[in-house]
């Protein structure tokens, strides 16, 4: 990737050098000085680019630089994440990630070209989102108990769309699929927004999918929701039951955004993206944006880089005994 503006900023940083400033502090008094790009891994219109733009439309107001959304499409989100490992380290291209491509990528991709923990410096959780079981409208089960119970005595027949293997909606369908002792079709899309609309068009059976994506149609009645995999019910689908109230409990599935920039971008730079993050999910707006789509803002202790480093190094070893079975 072409290195931009390298000759202004270096001449920049040594003038402040010479001055005795740290070309950290430099660095940060200086960023930025122009518009960032944040690659997107999925296409537009899906959870992590909906999370994406709600949060880096308030950032670009506190860095006082407009921020670039580009939508990079392809395996799972490697495609883009793979880009954004490679390049430059100065805080003008950063990535949102997520469970996928930051963690389940590693046991599904042998040899994926970049490692979440040696390649990126992590800089702030966006949201969590939690798992639902989808299907279409016009899928016969009535409820999960149904649902179970039809996709193992059909299951060469139903099909289970995602966004490409390693995205969110495939991982999360492959616990759900082992739980089960089931091996349906699985029909890739590039991007969950595009799998959805199939599923909405009734071109697929089910999916598992992150509610950010989901709520307007569940409510809208053009898709099922069976469950949603975490221990509480959630404010913006009252009425759809949890996987333990409806029979499931072993299925608990809850992914994630964050913004991560390329390994060796300065610890100043990252502090200044961490805080302009922060306030962004302390802002009103943001966060009742956040909360309709269902999204779960993190805490003020899980906002951190460390925190996200941890998060990312827990993920990689959960999901890594559930999906190398299942490598491609």
């Amino acid at each position: 990737m072409k290195r931009y503006g390298r000759s202004v900023a270096g001449g920049f940083l040594a003038a402040l050098a010479v001055l005795g400033l740290p070309s950290s502090q430099a660095q940060a008094q200086a960023y930025p000085t122009r518009s960032i790009t944040m690659i997107v891994p999925f296409a537009a219109g899906g959870p992590t680019d909906v999370i994406s733009r709600i949060v880096t439309g308030h950032m670009a107001q506190t860095l006082g630089q407009t921020i670039i959304i580009e939508n990079v499409v392809g395996a799972g989100g490697t495609t883009a994440t793979t880009r954004a490992s490679r390049a430059a380290n100065d805080g003008y291209t950063l990535i949102t990630g997520h469970m996928g491509t930051h963690a389940a990528s590693v046991p599904l991709y042998p040899n994926l070209a970049y490692h979440p923990e040696k390649n990126f410096e992590p800089v702030a959780l966006l949201a969590g989102t939690p798992i639902l079981i989808l299907a279409r409208k016009d899928f016969p089960p009535k409820d999960l108990k149904e649902f179970v119970a039809y996709v193992k005595t059909n299951e060469a027949k139903v099909n289970a769309a995602h966004a490409g293997v390693g995205s969110v909606s495939n991982v999360s369908c492959e616990l759900l699929n082992s739980i089960l002792g089931i091996k349906p079709t699985g029909v890739p899309f590039n991007g969950t927004g595009p799998a959805m609309n199939a599923l909405v068009g009734g071109q697929v059976d089910y999916m598992c999918d992150q509610i950010v994506n989901a709520v307007p149609q569940i409510n809208g009645g053009t898709i099922k929701a069976y469950a949603i995999a975490t221990p509480q019910r959630n404010p913006s689908l009252p009425n759809v039951p949890t996987t333990a109230e409806a029979g499931l409990p072993a299925f608990q599935a809850q992914a994630w955004n964050a913004i991560f920039a390329p390994k060796g971008t300065p610890p100043a730079v990252v502090a200044r993206l961490n805080e302009a993050v922060v306030k962004a999910l302390d802002d009103e707006g943001v966060r009742k944006r956040l909360l309709d789509l269902g999204s779960v803002i993190p805490a003020a202790a899980e906002r951190t880089p460390a925190a996200l480093g941890a998060l990312v190094n827990k993920e990689i070893a959960k999901w890594t005994p559930v999906l190398k079975p299942v490598q491609n």
